[in-house]
């Protein structure tokens, strides 16, 4: 009995112990895998009841107060909250109606156990919001808590498998209006004092939270019976006019066909949108209230075909995301590419229609492929599905890999299994998921059962596996016939992973190009209908634009295809072409100055605007970094020549407008600056070409970066014409990349106030490391690097990559690569992820600065 008292009394000790641990046992920063399993299992039926009072003083805080409700499936444990906060930011707390102790740990609050009950339970908490997340500005704000910055604004669960309904009130300054998920319910005028209520949203995640306020214009339409609106600052009421009908008819197309696509109707309460200066991505899909940075919306008076493009494919891309991210949401943010895969992939489908003169199989190449490759070919190359610990690192996953190389994978996905069985699939999955969370592997499931294909190996190499194939073609002749053809394909990285996939092979001889259809399954496939053709003048493993590599060239494909790229018939074979031909000359198989040349006679002969851009853009590196500069200067005039000439004589505005954007990335010489000088100070003025403020500001900043002799007078001139305050706040920021004192203005962007508006920061970076500044400008690589993990922690999802490119991008020098390769040395242990991002922005300087003139 003695031993059977003290067993019991032994038990007892260690749950008491085992409970006191849980509470002093402080939980990691951030939201680890952990912590979100835990709480998951436990929290369900939660609410937020929220309000905050904003001043109309920018420096004065926002206060909050909240009541969190929710049912605890057990009561035996602490719960944790997430703060980003200090401890004075929380003022009070209760629990359950009663005042409660809590604790503080970094990033978090903790409730104690004795304070919680199983079932239902209300936490009330009054607060002092964080700014950063609120995106303040003297006369608007916004909320931006995508992927975990939610509770850097206020206390609440973190995690996106916490679904939620917010109830939403928002104490204004008088003249101030709002925007949120949710309708408005009441709207009270008290003194100097607007008073806002919303409606009950349906059930989110915290980063699909969000509310925007100030001083906006709105414009009405209707769709289906309802009224949509669009929230925005634009003061030039002609652009107004130009854009706002087009905005409205592309998002009520969008609509209309995932409607139709996913036969679900539009699953939330109401649809604004919101169009914000400076906004630090191109568009953010919170339901009911989509954010989007304006001049993404806002086209200037003559955009560029792919401009045009650009916007609707942003539009189609968010509101893919009502069904595809806010609908049905990744259940951990390992999984966020799942979203933007089927954002990215819908919208392609969705655009196609609206634009029947568009050679869209040529726009899916343009819009994917090379951004893809860009990061792919590069040692920070990374799988699509990443694996993430915890939240505070789910930044870092977001690039290139998830918007471009993964809907390459979902089409090659769709050819596999065919279009009816991946709708029918996605379908199935919308409805199952429902206001719910999924994974990768659910989906997976739902498709395996419509084909016979092994999807889950599928996935695996495709989804799992970083890097691309090296895909070559293997020809043996008979005579004058081919007797075998065989493509081959091989894993860079030597670890024998295959991507099985579609691909078209294009064959010529005579200069008759024949295209191949293959199904390349493993290391090798035979191309049998390829067999008795005549021998080929080149073979290019893809010319479709349909498979996904490193597409290897024989030489005498190279040779041929220097000189005789632009004469293939088809617009994506040429784009394909190029692509192949660039992909060489970067692992030093064709001469810089020779791939220029090309792209020169390509530019000559290109009739597909959309092609022109890309070899305009995808020309510009090239010249500033990879050719000497004798030979650059030796192949300026006529490189500005053929883009003037182009800018005077085509016939659509928008390939007149992209002539005039190549030719302010490029200028050089007196003749092609005078141009560039005229048009800004428009003693030119092109036929059929109207120019907006923004390019009058892009212009002045291009003659600034060239140092004429009165590059202040022009810049002090152009502030002076700018009547949007936006704008011409914009332009002031940028100015200060100009100035005499470089280095005070980069020592201003240490302090985290000075990065809030990173469009801003990343053109004026742009311009302080433009090619022409370099030697310059090489002294602030070392700095920038050093400040990389906290631009990585206090900015958005994308301006440690942004920051990254605006450093580096215009460097070429051996100087520039010791420096990046140096600091990579003497942080043997620096995060992994971040690391990755350094080895993808330098992959084209180290090449850069290794080629031999």
């Amino acid at each position: 009995m003695n031993r059977y008292l003290f067993a019991c009394f032994v038990l007892l000790f260690m749950i008491c112990c085992s409970r006191r641990d849980d509470e002093s046992n402080p939980p990691e920063p951030g939201v680890s895998w952990t912590l979100a399993q835990e709480r998951a299992g436990r929290i369900s039926k939660l609410v937020y009841d929220i309000s905050f009072d904003i001043p109309a003083e920018v420096e004065k805080p926002v206060t909050g107060e909240e009541t969190i409700s929710f049912t605890l499936a057990d009561a035996d444990t602490a719960l944790v909250l997430d703060f980003q906060q200090p401890r004075e930011n929380v003022t009070q707390l209760q629990a359950n109606g009663q005042p409660s102790k809590w604790r503080h740990y970094t990033d978090h609050i903790q409730i104690p156990r004795q304070a919680l009950l199983q079932g239902s339970n209300d936490i009330k908490i009054r607060f002092t919001a964080g700014n950063s997340p609120l995106n303040r500005h003297p006369d608007y704000l916004y909320s931006l808590f995508v992927p975990n910055r939610a509770s850097a604004a206020f206390p609440c669960f973190d995690q996106p498998d916490l679904k939620a309904r917010y109830r939403l009130r928002l104490d204004l300054p008088a003249g101030w209006t709002a925007v949120a998920n949710g309708p408005v319910v009441s709207d009270e005028e008290r003194g100097n004092r607007r008073w806002l209520s919303f409606s009950d949203t349906k059930p989110l995640s915290t980063y699909l939270f969000s509310f925007a306020a100030g001083r906006f214009r709105v414009e009405e339409s209707e769709w289906k019976g309802r009224t949509i609106r669009l929230f925005h600052r634009e003061t030039d009421r002609d652009r107004a006019a130009q854009n706002v009908p087009a905005i409205f008819e592309l998002h009520r197309k969008a609509l209309d066909w995932l409607e139709a696509y996913t036969g679900i109707p539009y699953p939330f309460d109401k649809f604004d949108f919101v169009a914000v200066p400076a906004f630090q991505f191109s568009g953010m899909e919170h339901p009911g209230a989509i954010l989007y940075r304006d001049s993404s919306l806002f086209l200037d008076e003559s955009p560029t075909q792919a401009e045009i493009l650009q916007r609707a494919s942003l539009i189609a891309h968010e509101t893919s995301h009502m069904w595809f991210g806010d609908l049905v949401t990744m259940r951990w943010f390992n999984d966020v590419w799942t979203k933007e895969v089927f954002a990215n992939f819908i919208a392609a489908k969705i655009v196609n229609p609206s634009f029947p003169e568009i050679d869209h199989q040529l726009r899916f190449f343009l819009a994917h492929y090379p951004g893809a490759y860009e990061v792919d070919r590069t040692r920070g190359t990374h799988p699509i599905r990443q694996q993430l610990e915890n939240m505070k690192e789910a930044g870092s996953l977001y690039g290139a890999i998830i918007y471009q190389k993964a809907p390459i994978m979902m089409r090659q996905l769709e050819m596999l299994i065919g279009e009816e069985s991946m709708r029918a699939g996605l379908q199935e999955y919308l409805k199952r998921f429902a206001f719910s969370n999924a994974v990768w592997p659910e989906l997976v499931d739902i498709l395996d059962k419509r084909t016979d294909s092994d999807l889950r190996a599928w996935s695996h190499d495709w989804v799992e596996q970083p890097g691309r194939p090296w895909i070559s073609a293997h020809i043996e002749l008979e005579g004058s016939r081919v007797r075998s053809l065989e493509l081959h394909q091989e894993d860079p990285l030597g670890r024998g992973v295959i991507w099985p996939q579609k691909i078209t092979p294009l064959i010529s001889s005579k200069g008759k190009p024949t295209a191949l259809e293959v199904t390349l399954s493993g290391k090798s496939e035979p191309v049998k209908r390829g067999e008795g053709l005549n021998a080929p003048d080149f073979v290019l493993p893809d010319g479709r634009g349909v498979g996904y590599g490193m597409f290897e060239l024989d030489e005498a494909s190279r040779r041929f295809l220097l000189d005789n790229f632009p004469s293939l018939p088809e617009a994506v074979s040429r784009a394909a072409a190029w692509t192949a031909l660039y992909d060489a000359m970067l692992e030093g198989q064709v001469r810089p100055r020779f791939l220029v040349q090309s792209g020169l006679r390509a530019l000559k002969s290109e009739q597909q605007e959309l092609n022109v851009s890309f070899f305009v853009n995808s020309l510009a590196p090239i010249y500033w970094g990879f050719l000497s500069d004798t030979d650059r200067r030796s192949v300026a005039p006529q490189l500005e020549k053929q883009l003037w000439d182009l800018l005077l004589s085509a016939r659509s505005s928008s390939l007149k407008s992209a002539a005039l954007k190549g030719l302010m990335r490029i200028a050089l010489t007196e003749q092609g600056i005078r141009r560039l000088r005229d048009v800004w100070e428009q003693r030119v003025k092109v036929e059929g070409l109207r120019l907006s403020e923004q390019d009058y500001m892009r212009l002045a900043w291009e003659l600034a970066v060239r140092e004429i002799d009165d590059a202040q007078d022009v810049l002090t001139r152009q502030s002076r014409r700018i009547k949007n305050p936006d704008r011409s706040r914009e332009f002031a920021f940028v100015v200060q990349a100009f100035s005499p004192d470089t280095d005070k203005f980069f020592e201003s962007l240490r302090d985290k106030e000075n990065r809030k508006s990173e469009p801003w920061v990343l053109q004026a970076l742009s311009f302080l490391h433009h090619p022409l500044r370099a030697g310059k400008s090489v002294k602030y690589i070392r700095p920038s690097l050093d400040m990389l993990e906290e631009i990585q922690a206090t900015g958005d999802i994308f301006f440690a990559k942004g920051w990254l490119d605006a450093t580096l991008s215009g460097h070429s020098s051996p100087e520039a690569a010791a420096v990046v390769r140096e600091f990579l040395e003497s942080h043997p242990s620096y995060p992994p992820r971040l690391k990755a991002k350094v080895l993808q922005s330098s992959d084209l300087l180290f090449r850069k600065a290794r080629v031999e003139y």
